[in-house]
C-alpha cells in the first residue's frame, strides 16, 4: 500500500487510482525562458521517484508536463534577444530534455507546450465568461472573479477575512498575499510585440494559470489522480487551476495534491547576487555527474528543505563508489533470506510518502551485509532497489558517467597529445584532477576515473 501526504487534505492518504489501475499525474514543468537550475530539479527529481514509486508498486501511469513557452518571462526574453518567441523558447526546451537524461529522469508520456494549445485555452476562458465567473475589464482583458467561486482557497488553507482582496492580478506572478482576481486572458500591449492570438475578447495571449488547467484536462480528463509540484505553486498558481477547472466543469480538479520543499545552498535562498545560483550546466561543468547530483537531490524527504552543499556532493561520489564496489561483487540468482529483509524495509519505506532516507539505508544495510559475505545473488535486489533511486550502475564504465565539462577538456589533451604539445597535456591533466576525475594514459589511449 503506497500512502503520500495529500496537501489538500493535509494527511497521508493511500495513493490508489481512481480507474483502470492507472495514476493520472499532471506535473507543472519548466518556464521556458532560461536554464533551468538545481531547485526547479529538486522538484523534477522527486516527481521522478514518485513516478518510479507509482510504477515499483504495479500500477500503470499516464504523466504529463507542461512546457511553459508563453508568459511574462518568455516574452521579455525573446523581445530582448530580437527573435522570434519560438525560437527563443527552444533553445531551453532543448537543454531542458538534455538535463533530464543527464539526471536520469524517467520520459513523461506528453510534454504539452503552451503555445500549441491557445484553441483549448480559450474554450476554457469562454466556458467561464459565459457562467458569469470571469468578466472581460476594460482593456480587454479577462479575470476570474474569486468571490463567485465559494471553493477559493481550500488548497492554501486561506482566510479569506486575514486577506487583503479584491485587487486585480494581471501579472503571472504576483504577490502571494494579495487574493485577487487573476487573469485569464491577458490583452495585447505593445510590449509584447508580435507575441498574441485573436480570441472573441480581442488580441491577447493566454494567462499561466489557465494554461495548466486547460492542458491538463485534455490529456488527464476533467477529474484525475494525481497533481504535482514545488510548494512556491501552491499559491496561487495551483490554487487557481483548481478554481478555474472545477467553475467550469462542477466536478473535481485533482483527488491528490503533492508538494516538495525548497532547495537552499549552504544554508541560504539561492540568489545570482549570493553566488550561490547553480544550473545543472553549471555542476556538470565542475566536475560533477548526473548521477552524483541525483543522489543528492534525492537524499532528503521530499517535505523538507534540502540544503545542498558540495561537501554533500563529495559525500555523493564516495556512496556511489561505494555501491558500485559492491554490486562488482554481487551475482544472479535467488536472494537469499538477509537481501530479501532489506528489500522489504527498502518498499516499506518507499510506500511511506517516499521516504527516501529510509530507503537509502535500507540500500546501504543490503551493500553492508553483501560485503559482510563476500557477495552473493543480490544483483536483483539491487535491480529492485533501483527501479526507484535510479543511481546504480551495475558495472557500466565509469566514463559512461563522465560529465560533459569534463569530456571536453579530455578532448582538448588528446588534441594535445597528438600535437605533441606535452606542457598543454600535463595542463590540462592537472585541471581535470582539479575537478576530481584522474587520467590515465594507456596503449588504447587515454582513460578517466573518479579521484579516489
Amino acid at each position: 500500500m503506497m500512502k503520500v501526504t495529500n496537501s489538500l487534505t493535509r494527511s497521508l492518504e493511500e495513493l490508489k487510482p481512481l480507474e483502470n489501475n492507472e495514476i493520472r499525474l499532471y506535473t507543472c514543468g519548466p518556464t521556458v525562458y532560461n536554464y533551468a537550475h538545481i531547485g526547479n530539479f529538486r522538484a523534477y527529481v522527486f516527481e521522478d521517484i514518485l513516478r518510479r514509486t507509482i510504477l515499483f508498486n504495479g500500477m500503470k501511469i499516464r504523466q504529463v508536463m507542461n512546457l511553459t513557452d508563453v508568459d511574462d518571462k518568455t516574452i521579455r526574453g525573446a523581445n530582448a534577444a530580437g527573435i522570434p518567441l519560438t525560437e527563443y523558447t527552444k533553445k531551453y526546451k532543448d537543454a531542458f530534455f538534455a538535463d533530464l537524461e543527464t539526471l536520469n529522469i524517467q520520459k513523461a508520456e506528453v510534454y504539452p507546450a503552451a503555445t500549441d494549445h491557445i484553441p483549448e485555452m480559450i474554450a476554457l476562458v469562454s466556458k467561464l465568461v459565459e457562467k458569469g465567473i470571469a468578466y472581460k475589464s476594460e482593456d480587454g482583458s479577462v479575470y476570474f472573479s474569486v468571490r463567485k467561486f465559494p471553493g477559493y482557497g481550500k488548497l492554501a488553507h486561506i482566510d479569506f477575512d486575514h486577506q487583503k482582496t479584491g485587487a486585480r492580478c494581471l501579472g503571472d506572478e504576483y504577490d502571494k498575499e494579495n487574493v485577487g482576481d487573476f487573469a485569464l486572458w491577458k490583452a495585447w500591449e505593445e510590449s509584447d510585440g508580435p507575441v498574441g492570438w485573436d480570441s472573441p475578447w480581442g488580441r491577447g495571449r493566454p494567462g499561466w494559470h489557465i494554461e495548466c488547467s486547460a492542458m491538463s484536462m485534455k490529456y488527464l480528463g476533467e477529474t484525475f489522480d494525481l497533481h504535482t509540484g514545488g510548494i512556491d505553486n501552491l499559491f496561487p498558481h495551483h490554487e487557481n487551476e483548481i478554481a478555474q477547472a472545477e467553475a467550469a466543469t462542477g466536478k473535481p480538479f485533482v483527488s491528490t495534491w503533492m508538494h516538495c520543499a525548497h532547495l537552499r545552498v549552504n544554508g541560504e535562498k539561492m540568489s545570482k547576487s549570493l553566488g550561490n545560483f547553480f544550473t545543472l550546466r553549471d555542476l556538470t561543468e565542475k566536475g560533477w555527474t548526473g548521477r552524483e547530483i541525483r543522489y543528492v537531490l534525492t537524499n532528503a524527504h521530499y517535505s523538507q528543505g534540502l540544503n545542498f552543499a558540495f561537501s554533500a556532493l563529495e559525500d555523493a561520489r564516495k556512496s556511489l563508489r561505494r555501491i558500485d564496489e559492491c554490486t562488482a561483487k554481487a551475482t544472479e540468482g535467488e536472494a537469499p533470506d538477509w537481501a530479501k529483509k532489506h528489500l522489504d524495509d527498502f518498499t516499506a519505506a518507499v510506500n511511506d510518502d517516499l521516504n527516501t532516507p529510509r530507503a537509502y539505508a535500507a540500500l546501504f544495510g543490503l551493500v553492508r551485509d553483501t560485503n559482510a559475505h563476500g557477495g552473493g545473488p543480490v544483483l536483483g535486489v539491487f535491480r529492485r532497489m533501483d527501479e526507484v533511486l535510479g543511481v546504480v550502475f551495475f558495472g557500466k564504465s565509469a566514463e559512461a558517467d563522465v560529465p560533459a565539462g569534463v569530456k571536453a577538456l579530455l578532448d582538448a589533451r588528446a588534441a594535445a597529445r597528438a600535437a605533441k604539445n606535452w606542457a598543454e597535456s600535463d595542463r590540462l591533466r592537472n585541471e581535470i584532477a582539479a575537478l576530481g576525475w584522474a587520467v590515465k594514459d594507456g596503449k588504447e589511449g587515454q582513460s578517466v576515473s573518479p579521484l579516489k
